[in-house]
């Protein structure tokens, strides 16, 4: 007997596999993350060799979108459900609460549909998932008693049976959506997928779940380059615990956050809001969105941890234009900067070489690391970014300037910010009370975007970073 009029996606998957059962809330939650970040994988990997143009797959999701990554977010139509969806009539006091039939777009791939609120489907959190190579359902369901399960199928019957439990939601608030979704859905082939598919899916699980080794010479190189504060070695493996409690912290962040973005660009859309009003949900959505830029870079530094390769594979790594990342991060970086009373200077040489970097996540990590450099500076202080090519890679250093600018009077040596050590993976700074990733964490996410991250501690200066990235081969040939 179902919960509701309605069978939840969780009871679906529940009558199709007998060994479904219940547990803690935190090892549900683990097997949630891990098997999104083995489906990410998996998505990344079937859709790399399709133009991006061309919507690839089709994603419904629970309660916020799932997938932040460009490739995917370009390359998906993706539909995502929620309890609580805003209400733009709720502000006018005379009409009737109609939204629950209405349908948002926030982007042109990205809709989000209303739940009834007596739905026990608002308890669950999922994701179906249809593209031409495979189907998948994936559901994490919150009980009565507090407890969680975790299931998910590849089953073409049960994507089926999860999808229809869907579409009569969407048919009850909106039936017009609902065959423009219906049609999308009915694209992809409800075939079993290959085995391969499968396959890839199970490796990507176990890379999430086992624990990273480290060798002996990488960690006498590591030794060398660590600055003097305290900080973890990548070879000091953490506890489950620690990096768990780390993953479950950003996961809960980044969720909320993400939920109001969401509606707060849902309120941008409209054009009956006074100027103010505009200029206040703009900052929110910045603050919003480098809140969850911060919590998906801790997520990915807690994945690495519980990765079984350190070094990036072929695969993750293709030559691009530096250029173009710097003209984005620029800018944000002299905001950043500007928020906190300093001031930056780039220096950039004439012509910018193609390096070899992960394209999904260099970005992310500069930015990061600016972040948390900026924070760690008295105020009025100055930085120099430069960057230079070096042999067969191209150096990006970032280096405080000194404060005394009379020359005939001897800089103050900048003081070092104090530090204290949370956990093996973060660190906390009492002055500020900013948590950032601990060097060896952040080392590791140059590592796996094919660079190198160099801390010194210069006494009249204080920390210097300097980041190397390989330079594409074919280009170093024709100098």
């Amino acid at each position: 007997m179902y919960e509701w009029i309605l069978p939840s996606l969780s009871e679906i998957l529940a009558e199709s596999q007998s060994n479904v059962a219940e547990c803690s809330p935190t090892k549900a939650e683990q097997q949630w993350r891990v098997s999104l970040a083995a489906t990410e994988h998996l998505l990344m990997q079937t859709l790399a060799t399709v133009p991006s143009e061309k919507t690839q797959g089709l994603v419904l999701a629970a309660p916020a979108p799932l997938f932040s990554q460009p490739q995917l977010t370009q390359s998906l139509q993706t539909v995502t459900f929620t309890a609580k969806p805003f209400n733009p009539l709720a502000l006018m006091p005379f009409q009737m609460p109609a939204a629950i039939a209405t349908i948002d777009e926030v982007s042109p791939h990205e809709s989000v549909l209303p739940l009834l609120p007596a739905d026990p489907l608002a308890r669950e959190q999922f994701c179906l998932v249809f593209t031409d190579k495979f189907r998948l359902v994936l559901v994490l369901a919150n009980h009565h008693n507090g407890q969680k399960t975790f299931s998910f199928s590849f089953d073409p019957e049960v994507v089926r049976r999860a999808w229809q439990a869907l579409g009569a939601r969407v048919m009850l608030t909106n039936p017009d959506f609902f065959t423009e979704l219906d049609t999308v859905a009915e694209q992809y082939s409800p075939i079993a997928p290959h085995y391969q598919i499968v396959c890839q899916f199970s490796q990507f699980l176990l890379q999430e779940l086992t624990q990273p080794e480290v060798s002996k010479e990488e960690l006498r190189e590591d030794k060398g380059n660590f600055s003097s504060y305290p900080c973890a070695p990548l070879s000091s493996s953490p506890p489950r615990s620690d990096v768990e409690l780390l993953q479950a912290f950003a996961h809960e962040v980044r969720t909320p956050l993400t939920t109001i973005r969401t509606m707060t660009r849902l309120l941008l859309k409209r054009r009956d809001l006074p100027a103010n009003v505009i200029s206040r949900l703009e900052v929110i959505d910045h603050e919003c969105t480098e809140q969850i830029d911060r919590m998906e870079l801790l997520f990915k530094a807690a994945e690495l941890e519980t990765s079984t390769t350190v070094k990036p594979t072929r695969s993750q790594l293709t030559p691009m234009s530096l250029d173009q990342v710097l003209v984005q991060s620029i800018p944000r970086w002299q905001q950043a900067a500007q928020r906190r009373n300093l001031t930056l200077d780039v220096v950039l040489p004439q012509q910018l070489p193609t390096v070899v970097s992960n394209p999904n996540m260099l970005d992310q990590v500069l930015t990061g690391l600016m972040e948390n450099f900026t924070r760690s500076l008295p105020p009025g202080s100055h930085i120099q970014v430069q960057v230079i090519p070096a042999g067969d890679q191209l150096k990006l250093q970032l280096s405080p300037q000194p404060q005394c600018k009379d020359t005939s009077k001897t800089a103050t040596p900048a003081k070092p910010p104090i530090r204290r050590a949370l956990g093996q993976l973060l660190m906390f700074q009492p002055e500020t009370g900013t948590i950032s990733l601990n060097i060896a964490a952040t080392k590791h996410l140059f590592q796996a975007i094919g660079g190198k991250l160099i801390v010194r501690e210069r006494p009249q200066y204080g920390e210097v970073m300097t980041i190397f990235l390989p330079l594409e081969v074919t280009k170093l040939k024709n100098v």
